[in-house]
């Protein structure tokens, strides 16, 4: 048996990719698209016929130029996601623009829009996670998003003010960032490279996961963001695990077995109160690393959602 499928007997198995051919290949339950990940896949052959919908929806819309190219670039990320749901049995992810990151009220409304044009085309909510950067605000946000049956996958999560703060708002699923955590360590020249187990991008999700576990918070967590095929096997038996293609390639092309590595305590203690938002602030702020990946994590996707943009506009 292939590692890839022993791994499916441990953790949910999420495609990090808007690549229909690898979707296909790998058989993910799930899978996730980020602003990055729409930019390289509207260069695909496959979807360009989904930019001229788009284009065709925005015109149609009507108003100013910039709400044409914000109605487009909206309806391109339902339009991949909906292709992505014709191969794969669960969820896609789909994201709301980063420069909402710090506004609860507009993560709020883009939400809803991404769920009302999915519904328009005859896709249930259920199969669709909204995702949202992990700040303060983003997690607000979810937590009045979930209240409306609207399911919010967190992501840019570095902290444990951000896991924790998730947890406490109910929202359905993280995503905490192992290789860019990793990266950030290793430029610092941080890292231990002996041992996987030293790898501080695997010691936070296992924290994370752990804590959930002991405290029976029923969010779940997706570990994201791969720089190993090591540090994907360290988090066996995570609850979900999003991976891109080039490493479910290496798993699929391996056959050394290897057991679980995070299972779930049998004891549960009650969870500690909700944390608040000076608290938030004042936990998320002492750690150096997960500042500087948040802000470099959005911009990184501002600036990707601004290409994205620029494509549209050359079409509208």
């Amino acid at each position: 048996m292939n590692q890839l499928n022993i791994l499916k007997q441990y953790s949910t198995i999420v495609a990090d990719t808007g690549d229909i051919q690898s979707i296909i290949k790998y058989s993910p339950k799930d899978a996730t698209t980020n602003p990055s990940i729409i930019l390289q896949s509207i260069k695909l052959d496959i979807y360009k016929h989904l930019i001229t919908e788009a284009i065709n929806y925005a015109n149609k819309k009507g108003g100013l130029r910039r709400t044409k190219i914000k109605n487009a670039s909206t309806k391109i990320l339902v339009n991949i996601g909906k292709e992505i749901l014709k191969n794969i049995p669960g969820k896609v992810s789909t994201e709301v623009d980063a420069k909402l990151s710090f506004h609860s009220e507009k993560c709020i409304e883009a939400a809803e829009n991404l769920i009302y044009l999915y519904e328009l085309e005859g896709i249930d909510r259920k199969r669709v996670l909204i995702k949202l950067a992990a700040t303060w605000e983003g997690i607000q946000a979810a937590k009045i998003l979930e209240k409306k049956n609207i399911k919010c996958n967190l992501t840019l999560l570095f902290s444990f003010a951000q896991a924790k703060a998730c947890a406490d708002a109910n929202v359905f699923l993280i995503s905490p960032f192992v290789g860019r955590i990793y990266d950030w360590y290793n430029k610092q020249l941080l890292i231990n490279k002996k041992s996987i187990n030293n790898d501080p991008g695997v010691t936070f999700v296992t924290k994370v996961f752990k804590y959930f576990k002991k405290h029976n918070y029923k969010t779940i967590v997706m570990a994201a963001s791969f720089r190993k095929k090591e540090q994907i096997i360290a988090l066996s038996g995570c609850d979900y695990l999003t991976i891109s293609p080039i490493f479910l390639e290496q798993l699929i092309n391996a056959n050394d077995n290897f057991n679980c590595n995070l299972t779930t305590p049998i004891n549960f203690s009650k969870p500690p109160k909700p944390i608040i938002k000076s608290e938030f602030y004042d936990l998320h702020n002492k750690d150096r690393m997960a500042v500087d990946k948040l802000s470099e994590g959005i911009h990184t996707f501002k600036n990707d959602q601004k290409k994205l943009e620029e494509i549209l506009n050359k079409n509208l």
